[in-house]
């Protein structure tokens, strides 16, 4: 599904009253089964705008539209989260289950398509495991598992790989890929790691410090399926680069406006 983010912006009231924006005028289109990054530094509101496309904020300002839905009609999303957020009491099955539950499929289409969902992220013979009998690589294979098996149109992660350690991360990096390109979703990827963005993503756009602006959208032109040896490719290489000059020329240019 393609996703239409037009002139959005919020802004919060914090505890003293005081006003803090935290996106400005976000123009963004997301094309029909798209893999786009979205990269910025610390607290220039990557994770609102998944919120708010998530629909759990309102913007303050402008909105967000789904082609081929009536006005205030909202399509199915899905997130998946940096801390792993699953419930310690159900096992995987029923981590993965829970979503379904909460629409009232039947037992048995739930057991099927989550049993579907255990093949394609790997966990196959880990089905009764709980969360706390997991490494953290398979408890984010569980997320995103659980993610996928409410079927959403738009498939969103906040810094899902960031709690892993960087072995853990590339692995999962590739297996991500390859459930993309058998599920075909739409995905909205938030990452502060400019190599992660730039290794998986058909485009990268690039946030402001706050308030978030779009400063720019960065196509990448790498074939796939993606593998690791790209990491070398000079079209990657060249692709970082620009994206993290982007990030540097809006930081000093917040250095030179403070100190004037």
């Amino acid at each position: 599904m393609r996703v239409v983010i037009e002139r959005l912006s919020k802004t919060y009231g914090d505890r003293s009253g005081k006003s803090v924006e935290a996106l400005q005028s976000i123009d963004l289109g997301v094309e029909e089964e798209e893999f786009l990054a979205i990269v910025g530094p610390s607290g220039c509101g990557k994770s609102t705008l998944l919120n708010i496309i998530a629909g759990l904020l309102a913007p303050s300002e402008g909105g967000v539209f789904f082609e081929g839905l009536r006005d205030g009609w909202h399509p199915p999303t899905a997130m998946v989260f940096q801390e792993f957020a699953l419930f310690p009491w159900r096992t995987v099955l029923g981590n993965i289950e829970f979503g379904l539950e909460e629409r009232g499929v039947a037992a048995e289409e739930r057991h099927a398509r989550a049993m579907r969902l255990v093949e394609l992220v790997g966990l196959v013979g880990f089905e009764e495991r709980y969360p706390n009998q997991l490494s953290g690589g398979m408890r984010q294979r569980v997320g995103i598992a659980r993610a996928l098996a409410v079927e959403p149109a738009v498939l969103l992660m906040d810094e899902p790989f960031s709690a892993l350690d960087a072995q853990t991360r590339q692995l999962l990096q590739v297996e991500l890929l390859a459930i993309w390109e058998r599920t075909r979703k739409t995905i909205l990827y938030v990452t502060h790691n400019i190599q992660e963005a730039v290794f998986m993503a058909d485009r990268v756009a690039v946030l402001s410090r706050r308030p978030g602006r779009l400063i720019a959208i960065v196509p990448v032109e790498l074939g796939r399926p993606r593998r690791e040896a790209m990491l070398g490719d000079a079209r990657f290489l060249h692709t970082v680069d620009l994206i993290w000059g982007l990030i540097k020329a809006d930081a000093q240019q917040a250095l030179a406006e403070g100190g004037s």
